[in-house]
């Protein structure tokens, strides 16, 4: 396969768009409900210590992706198994996101439209770009990260006059359990999903920067985060565990002196960017992992098939917005923690083991 390889920068922006993607519009914190922040805070420090397994797996084999990793520390067959199954993770996850733009499209701006077409919109976007190659996926999140996080700063300051602190008390009014099940769901959606990174690593340049592009990326997408998720709480209160995208409604409150309103295109356009890097990252990572599952030379020309595969999946997964966000917030968690922090705690001690195997030899 052809060698891409990306900038430390253009991976950081990428991964701070991924991680941004969904969690801007859905939120974070499930039942926490004005607790939600401190669910955050504890997402957060829940994924520090399996960020730095995947930083050590991705530095331990630098130039070879998830697939080639699985490969050569598993076996042919075992390795190949378990990279079948993290390709259903990235397809599927791939088709959550979709969907999640679908019924937001579907829910605030086009409800007579079929929700099928912003989807297929999106997809064949995303298709388009995983053609071009990670390359070009990561040079268009480095222009569009710097617009998408000045508008989320101008809007938190427009936002000023709506909030009302004391929507955010009583602190751990139901308890520590909400938070702690807020913060496992916050763990697991959206900052464990970064493992699928590992399958795009590949192309970084030097051996260390696994280790920049994760903590740098996660630190800055979780600060945005929870800014946000405070915003929320103040401005909506109790309506927050309420409703299906509390950052649209949140938005849609500013009103400055009756001329400046009605601002919540801009949250559209931070989904539209996050759900685009998102779904372009997972799709890559599928198409990747097929590619060397097949033994194929070059992963692009599968990318049309998985792609609108990965549509048409989307649109069946389910059948309501209110099974998607139980689905998100109730049932995710725990499907997505064998992909997310089982199987690569097995990955990183198997490469261990073989890593100092090896330097004995030698």
């Amino acid at each position: 396969m052809y060698k891409e390889q990306i900038t430390d920068r253009e991976a950081i922006s990428m991964l701070l768009l991924f991680v941004i993607g969904s969690t801007l519009i859905i939120g974070i914190g499930g039942d926490a409900k004005n607790d939600a922040w401190i669910a955050g805070i504890a997402g957060i420090l829940m994924a520090l210590p399996i960020i730095l397994v995947y930083s050590r797996i991705s530095s331990l084999f630098p130039g070879k992706d998830l697939f080639d990793i699985l490969t050569s520390i598993l076996g042919k067959v075992f390795g190949k198994t378990v990279a079948v199954l993290y390709i259903w993770y990235a397809f599927h996850l791939g088709a959550l996101v979709i969907r999640n733009f679908g019924e937001f499209i579907n829910t605030v701006a086009m409800p007579e439209t079929p929700m099928l077409v912003p989807m297929l919109c999106l997809g064949l976007v995303c298709i388009v770009a995983v053609r071009a190659g990670i390359e070009v996926l990561g040079r268009i999140s480095t222009y569009l990260v710097f617009p998408l996080m000045a508008i989320i700063m101008i809007v938190q300051i427009l936002a000023i006059p709506e909030l009302k602190p004391n929507y955010i008390k009583p602190f751990l009014s139901q308890g520590i359990m909400p938070i702690l099940k807020g913060g496992f769901s916050a763990f697991a959606f959206p900052f464990a999903e970064t493992i699928l990174f590992i399958a795009v690593f590949f192309s970084l340049k030097t051996k260390r920067s696994p280790y920049k592009v994760y903590f740098s990326g996660l630190s800055i997408a979780g600060v945005l985060i929870l800014l946000l998720t405070i915003r929320n709480i103040m401005v909506l209160g109790d309506l927050l565990g309420r409703l299906y995208f509390p950052s649209h409604v949140a938005v849609s409150r500013i009103n400055i002196g009756n001329f400046l309103e009605r601002i919540e295109v801009s949250v559209a356009f931070v989904f539209i960017v996050g759900a685009f890097v998102k779904t372009g990252v997972c799709l890559f990572a599928a198409c990747r992992g097929i590619g060397k599952v097949f033994n194929l030379t070059d992963y692009k020309p599968i990318v049309i098939q998985t792609g609108l595969l990965m549509i048409y999946f989307s649109y069946i997964v389910y059948d309501s917005i209110m099974e998607m966000r139980n689905w998100a917030f109730k049932v995710y968690p725990y499907y997505a923690f064998p992909f997310q922090v089982i199987l690569p705690l097995v990955i990183w001690i198997a490469a261990e083991i073989k890593t100092r195997k090896k330097a004995k030899q030698c």
